[in-house]
């Protein structure tokens, strides 16, 4: 699907202070040896055809997704609860960790996401 790798591509020129923060931390396997991808597609059937997410971060091995909210995401409650609904029945497991947890919290968000990534 070459939407879902152009907009991948064109979100990750516009990361934010705090995706660059967690992308800092996670990047090379740097977080206990987890692969984990930024603004990675994830792609699924859906009707009529192809859909896609882009998920901020994913590590494949551990089916994780990963989503650093920012106070847009105040404005998709309903669009982000549908999204963890169809990213679990595709057998997914997301974590959410807001901006200012990742800017001005970093460690507990180290620990949150090693017991994750742990289980």
């Amino acid at each position: 699907m070459k939407v879902a790798f152009e907009t991948a591509r064109d979100l990750r020129k516009r990361n934010t202070v705090a995706e660059d923060a967690f992308w800092q931390m996670v990047r090379n396997r740097r977080f206990y040896d987890f692969k984990l991808k930024r603004q990675c597609p994830i792609e699924f059937e859906y009707e009529d055809g192809k859909r896609f997410f882009i998920a901020d971060f994913y590590c494949h091995e551990k089916k994780l997704v990963v989503e650093i909210d920012g106070g847009i995401h105040e404005f998709h409650k309903e669009y982000d609860k549908q999204r963890d609904e169809m990213m679990t029945i595709l057998g997914l497991k997301i974590i959410r960790f807001s901006n200012l947890e990742v800017l001005n919290n970093l460690d507990n968000v180290k620990v949150e996401l090693k017991r994750i990534l742990s289980s």
